[in-house]
C-alpha cells in the first residue's frame, strides 16, 4: 500500500479504486518520477554527491551502498516517490491532492530537500494558506547546497517552478 488512496506501491492505480483523487495521484506521479530522474540523474555506482552524503542511483540516501542496475534504480525511484515523498508532501499539503502540477513540483522539491525541510519551508506554509502562486515562487529560495549558491539547484528549481506554475490562473 502506499499511503496514497488507490495507488499501489509501483504508482499503479489498485483495481476497483475510485476514480477521482487516484487519477490526479498517478498524474502526479507521471509528472514527478521523469523530473527527479532528469535532475537527479542515475549512477549505478555509489559516490559523494555535492556536499559529500554516499549517494546511489537517482539520489538514493537511505539504501545500502553497492552496485544496482537500471532496473533496481528505477524501482527504488518509484517506490521511494510513492511511498515516502508524496505520502509526506500531501501530509504537509493536503490541498495538494486535488493539484497534480503542484504537488509532483513539491514531490521534486522534497525528494531534493527532504520531507522535513518541504513540511516547514515557506513553499508549503504559502500552500497551505492558499497563496500557491506564491508557494511556486518560493521554490527559487531552494538554491544552495552547503549555504553556497548552486547553479545546478537555481537551475532545478527553476524547472520546479516552471511545472508548479502549470494550471495556475
Amino acid at each position: 500500500m502506499s499511503g496514497w488512496p488507490g495507488i499501489d506501491a509501483r504508482g499503479a492505480r489498485i483495481a476497483g479504486a475510485a476514480l477521482g483523487g487516484e487519477s490526479l495521484a498517478a498524474a502526479a506521479l507521471a509528472l514527478a518520477v521523469p523530473m527527479i530522474e532528469r535532475w537527479e540523474g542515475t549512477r549505478l555506482l555509489p559516490y559523494r554527491d555535492i556536499v559529500g552524503i554516499w549517494t546511489v542511483c537517482a539520489g538514493e540516501t537511505r539504501v545500502a551502498m553497492r552496485r544496482y542496475t537500471r532496473a533496481e534504480c528505477a524501482a527504488l525511484l518509484h517506490a521511494t516517490v510513492v511511498n515516502d515523498y508524496g505520502a509526506a508532501v500531501l501530509r504537509a499539503v493536503p490541498a495538494l491532492e486535488t493539484r497534480p502540477h503542484q504537488l509532483a513540483a513539491s514531490i521534486s522539491l522534497s525528494y531534493n530537500i527532504g520531507t522535513a525541510a518541504f513540511a516547514r519551508s515557506t513553499v508549503a506554509r504559502r500552500f497551505n494558506a492558499g497563496d500557491w502562486r506564491g508557494g511556486c515562487e518560493a521554490f527559487l529560495m531552494w538554491n544552495k547546497a552547503g549555504g553556497k549558491v548552486v547553479q545546478g539547484l537555481a537551475n532545478r528549481r527553476a524547472d520546479e517552478r516552471r511545472l508548479c506554475l502549470t494550471g495556475l490562473p
